[in-house]
């Protein structure tokens, strides 16, 4: 027997060391790409002033919520009032300043330029969104250089400038072909931490081509190129738009919800479950511009459509590429999480009262691993601004300290005594 213990608990302590769970902060629902010609120190306020100018427009009143994205009235009013207020206070929650798609290619005094104004502007900046980063080009033979080249110099201002790089910073990379580039990745930043005596640099992977999904051996490939990182790696990002046209999709059906980029998703997904890196979906490119308004209404409900979609499979944060589309993303956000509030309430409150044995809520029932995927629901919904802990307390009769444990096992534990 003993013999068997030993196993069972060195089994058990790998299993926590591949599988170390949720992370415990919060992850951005969505992240703004905007191109690094264009960044200044205040350009997520900008940026919250148009998608303020654009609600006003178009959506001025939660009936326009009614009309347009298919809520009911009461779920209309308390969502629009949500996303009034989120669009005022926070209207950016990750911000990259792009050096690739959304910057094209320049010269390299160009770019260098760019690299050193930008980072002057973050350094300078009194007030940034919760989370930003940069994003460099690819580590291809064509760019590599260039790549590595702006990182350098963007990271080096920064510290020289501000004394560290702001908290919440990351480094996305794009268009992986080969996990060597993610190995000098790590090696590059593992570097310039040393000379600049800074924290280490979490980076993003963009999961864009087809051998990040499966290898060139056949193997599924997400895993690998996150362990290529030293657990360096923060999140991962699916690029819908490169992804499909490497699979020569035509430009007509390549979409967020085409059964190829499902397929990817889940790949993904599954291959990084429980391993604390974040995963984030790709962007919409129909944007709500114009004069016409069933332009612009066609195009919201194709972005709410769209994060509705990635909601219901796990992907909590997504791409935002234009400030009109703020308002779509929390109104879809904030509709999801509030919706199934109460549903969701009472079935949470009913399984810890009963500690662990199977209920019936309905037509429902609940088993013990249930019991943490409700719990995430609440926590996800307070991360997120759609409820507040006092609401999550109210509805699930769970205390603040019991939600913040953020384990379902740690609750009952602690309600057994």
């Amino acid at each position: 027997m003993s013999g068997w213990t030993e196993r069972l608990d060195a089994a058990s302590a790998r299993i926590a060391a591949d599988f170390p769970g949720e992370r415990p902060e919060r992850q951005p629902v969505h992240t703004v790409y905007g191109g690094a010609q264009l960044f200044k120190a205040d350009t997520h306020r900008k940026l919250g002033e148009l998608a303020m100018g654009f609600l006003e427009e178009w959506t001025p009143e939660s009936s326009s919520f009614e009309s347009i994205l298919g809520l009911e009235g009461g779920l209309a009013a308390r969502v629009h009032g949500a996303v009034v207020d989120k669009i005022g206070r926070e209207p950016v929650e990750d911000f990259r300043i792009d050096f690739e798609d959304g910057y094209g290619h320049r010269p390299d005094g160009e770019e260098d330029g760019h690299a050193e104004s930008t980072a002057r502007s973050l350094a300078s900046a009194e007030e940034l969104p919760p989370f930003i980063g940069i994003r460099i080009k690819s580590l291809s033979g064509e760019l590599h250089r260039r790549a590595l080249r702006t990182m350098d110099i963007f990271i080096s201002t920064v510290v020289e400038e501000a004394g560290a790089l702001p908290e919440g910073f990351c480094v996305t990379l794009p268009k992986i072909q080969d996990v060597d580039q993610v190995k000098v990745m790590d090696e590059a930043l593992s570097e310039l931490e040393s000379s600049l005596g800074i924290d280490q640099v979490p980076i993003e992977l963009m999961i864009e081509t087809p051998q990040t999904v499966i290898d060139v051996d056949g193997w599924v490939g997400v895993r690998k190129w996150v362990d290529a990182a030293k657990g360096r790696v923060r999140g991962a990002h699916f690029g819908t738009y490169d992804y499909t046209a490497s699979l020569t999709i035509t430009a007509a059906y390549q979409a967020m919800d085409h059964p190829a980029c499902d397929f990817a998703r889940h790949a993904q997904q599954v291959s990084l479950a429980g391993t604390g890196v974040w995963i984030s979906d790709g962007a919409t490119n129909v944007m709500p511009i114009g004069d016409d308004p069933a332009v612009i209404h066609d195009a919201m409900r194709l972005h709410y459509d769209h994060i509705r979609h990635s909601l219901s499979h796990a992907y909590y944060q997504g791409w935002d590429l234009h400030p009109a589309q703020l308002v779509t993303r929390y109104a879809a956000v904030y509709a999801f999480f509030l919706e199934g509030l109460d549903a969701a309430g009472e079935r949470l409150s009913n399984f810890v009262d009963s500690a662990a044995k199977a209920t019936l809520v309905g037509d429902v029932f609940d088993d013990a691993a249930t019991g943490q995927g409700l719990l995430n629901y609440f926590l996800r919904a307070i991360n997120c601004g759609a409820i507040t802990e006092s609401e999550a307390t109210t509805r699930t009769g769970l205390t603040v300290d019991e939600l913040r444990t953020r384990s379902f096992l740690r609750i009952l534990e602690g309600r057994r005594g």
